[in-house]
This record gives structure tokens, sequence and C-alpha cells, in this order.
């Protein structure tokens, strides 16, 4: 028993040390292949993180958000501090690089001292015609937008109710012209017999009260047939005014009255016409300076787009008052419109000619700049470079602006490419400029493309070889 218990205690230990040497020897046969695996996998991971990187590289030069600036910036990345350098030495030649600017010479001449302002056509008579009478209207003789003058006929209203009154009228004023008449005989005969005091003074007296009587009811007869003379006349409707008609408002056939709304027709004296418009109350002063020794301003109506002349008038007169809500006085401009160009109730751009400055500074209205300094202007110096000039201006008309200061006739101005220049700037005219320059120009930017892309060839390949050779 104790050499059996022996040996069982000593064959125990002996299986886990056969099966230790097992497993070792199993697992040295796949350990040269687990090492393969690991160093592919790396060798994997290695490729993809260079191809990622490359993959960056190129899409960050040739993105949009590269440009010339982020292709620099990429490259100088890549290539280190000789990029940099190159990149800021192009900087430096972009800024010193003449800028093609145009250019204008100051003159001298006269500056008008003008006033504008948005005014309304207004015409001087608007009418609307209304019947003064009852009666059916029997004819129209007036068309539609006609030109009518001062007493034309325009319609006609059935006159046949008046002139039988006026015939009543002049029946009753025969009949009491022949009573008085009866009774002015029999006054006379008193008068006779009372001188031979053959009847009483009292029937003398009566009769000459009758005579007076009579006299007054003929006067009333009389006032009759000229009232139904006049609504004859009225029958017959007329322009008050000379103008356009309008549409019209009432057809024949239809029954008027004097308190008819709309009237007949309307019409609108168009020849000559007058145009409201307002200035502020700064302006008055000189407006009243100019009128006051009976001289008369000009004015010129434009178009809505303020480009076309319309028409030329003057000024008329001016209103009594300030308006206090918006410190405005009205004017009203007059214009003999004879192409009936200015149409009542139109809204025009008006000019109004105040005074005329002798002998000014005059430039194209572009060339003057607002700045923190104020207004200002670019000067062009004889070797083409610029300089910053404040000035003061005074009237403006369009494209033209006169200078009061800071400016002297014949010196010359920018007028466009402003918005690149600085103090000290270099310029160039392109009308100034010689043909081979620009041709040489030219070149020398192709010569500096190519040379630009050739290096940037040059580069990617030598990061292509480095990418083989870490591979």
């Amino acid at each position: 028993m104790d050499e059996q218990q022996k040996h069982s205690e000593n064959s125990r230990p002996a299986a886990p040390a056969s099966r230790t040497s097992n497993s070792s020897s199993g697992g040295a046969t796949p350990g040269p292949a687990a090492g393969a695996v690991k160093r592919h996998r790396g060798r994997n991971i290695a490729l993809i993180v260079a191809a990622l990187v490359i993959l960056g590289v190129v899409l960050w030069r040739w993105h949009p958000w590269g440009g010339p600036g982020g292709g620099a910036s990429g490259a100088s990345a890549a290539g280190g501090a000789s990029g940099s350098h190159t990149g800021r030495r192009g900087n430096a030649n972009l800024a010193n690089m003449a800028q093609p600017v145009h250019v204008a010479t100051a003159t001298q001449g006269e500056m008008p001292v003008v006033l504008t302002a948005l005014g309304t056509v207004t015409p001087l008579a608007n009418v609307t015609v209304q019947p003064q009478l009852s009666g059916i209207l029997q004819e129209v003789y007036f068309q539609e937008g006609q030109m009518v003058k001062k007493g034309d006929v325009l319609a006609q209203i059935d006159p046949r109710p008046y002139q039988i009154s006026l015939e009543n009228a002049q029946g009753t004023l025969a009949r009491d012209q022949a009573l008085l008449q009866t009774a002015r005989l029999d006054l006379k005969r008193y008068q006779t017999l009372l001188a031979q005091d053959s009847i009483a003074s009292q029937q003398v007296d009566t009769q000459a009260s009758l005579v007076r009587q009579y006299e007054g009811t003929v006067k009333s007869d009389q006032a009759n047939i000229d009232t139904y003379k006049l609504d004859l006349v009225y029958a017959r409707i007329t322009a008050p005014t000379s103008g356009r008609v309008g549409l019209r408002q009432v057809d024949p056939g239809n029954y008027v009255t004097p308190s008819l709304t709309n009237g007949i027709v309307v019409i609108t004296q168009l020849q000559p016409i007058s145009v409201i418009f307002t200035t502020s109350e700064d302006n008055l002063q000189q407006i009243i300076q100019q009128t006051q020794g009976g001289g008369k301003l000009s004015v010129t109506a434009y178009d809505r787009s303020n480009t076309t002349s319309l028409e030329g008038g003057m000024l008329e007169t001016l209103d009594n008052q300030i308006d206090t809500t918006t410190g405005t006085v009205k004017l009203r401009g007059i214009f003999q419109n004879p192409k009936n160009l200015l149409f009542p109730n139109q809204f025009v751009n008006t000019r109004l000619l105040v005074n005329t400055i002798k002998d000014a500074v005059i430039v194209p209205t572009p060339s003057v700049l607002n700045g923190s300094m104020g207004q200002f202007v670019y000067v062009v110096k004889a070797d083409n470079t610029v300089t910053v000039r404040p000035v003061k201006i005074g009237p403006v008309d369009g494209e033209r602006t006169s200078i009061k200061s800071g400016l002297a006739v014949g010196e010359r101005v920018v007028i466009d490419g402003s918005d690149r220049l600085k103090e000290g700037a270099k310029i160039t005219v392109p009308a100034d400029r010689p043909r081979g320059a620009s041709g040489a120009h030219g070149a020398s930017s192709a010569g500096g493309a190519a040379a630009a892309s050739g290096a940037s060839g040059a580069r990617g390949h030598r990061r292509k070889h480095a990418s083989q050779d870490s591979q």
C-alpha cells in the first residue's frame, strides 16, 4: 500500500510536466508565422498612413481654399524655410507693382449752382364741367382726349321746355306793357281834368299809383324773359377753359341735373402747365436774393430716372409760408409744354438754376473720395506716383464737381482704380503704357508660371521617391 501510494504521488506531477512540454512544443511551431503576420500588418498601416498624408497634401494644394497663397503655404509647410522666404518675396513684388488707373485733368470753367428736388406736375386749371340746369342730354359733341378751346360746344341739353317758358314770358310782358300804356293815358286825362278842377285829386293819385304798378310788372316780365334766355344758353354746354377733355362721365339720353356728382367731363389745361416742388428753407435766402431784382430763375424738369430733360421753364412764385413739419417751402415753375411731355400729376425731377460760379476748378465726380480725413483725391505726380490730397468741394453738377480749395488747374487726379492705391503708390495709365512693355510683362509672367510649375513638379517627384524609400 505504501509503495502504491508513493508510486501514485510520484506519478501525479509527471502529467502536468508532460502537458507543459506538449504545449510548449505545440507553440513553438506557429511562432514564426505570428511574427510575419505582425510585420505584414505594420507595413499595411504604414502604407495607409503614407497614402493619407499624400492625399491630404494634394487636396490642400489643389482645393479652392488654397489658391496661390494656400499652395504656397502648403509648400512652405512641406519644404521649410525656403518656401516661406519665396512666398514673402512674391507678396512684396506684388505690392510694389504699378497699379493701372484712369486719370483726368482738373479744368477751369463755369459751374452752375443747381438745386434738385422732386416735383409734381400740376395743371393751372382743372375744371369739372357741370350742367347748370335740368333736362335730357341730347348730344355730346366732344371726343374723349380731345383738345378743346374755351367756348367750344361740348354738349346740348333739350332746350324745348325753356323755349316754351321764354315765349310764355314774352306774352305776359306784351300784355303788361299794354296795361301800362292804358294806365298812362288815363293818368294824362285825369291830370288834364284836375287842372280844370273837374275831378278830385284822389283819383289822379290813384291812377298814378296804378301806372307805377304796371311799370314794375313789366320789369318783372322782362326779367323772366332774360332768365329763360339764359337757360337756353345754359342748355348749350361750352368749354369754360382750354385744355384736354377726359373720359365722358354721362352718355346722351340721360337726365342731368346741376347736382350731378362727377359732372359731364373734366377739362385739364396743359399749355401752359406748372410744376410744384419743394426746397429746404436753407436755400430760401439765395432764391429770394436772385428774384428780388425781378430776375427769373430757370427750372428744368427731368423724367423719373433723372436722365432725360422733358421741358424747360421759369420759376413763377414761392409759397407764402414754410412747412414746419418738413422745414421746406413750395415753389411753382411754369412750363409752356408745347409737346405735352409734362402730364398732370406726373412725378418729375426738377433742377433750379440759382447761380453760376465763374472760373471754378472742376474735376470728375468719381475722383472725389471720402475717408477718415474727410474728402480727398489722389493726385498723380510727375514720377507716376500718387499722393493723397485733402480738398474742399463746392457745388456738384452730376458728373462734375467743383473744388473750392486743395487742387489747382492742370493737376491730374485718379478717377478709376483708386481702391488699390495708397500714399506713394506707383501707377500706370493704360493709354500711356508701351506695347512692348505689355508683351514683355506677359512673357515674364508666363516664364514665371512655367518655372513655378516645374519647381512644383520637382518637389512632387522628390516626395514620391522619399515615400518609396520609406516603404
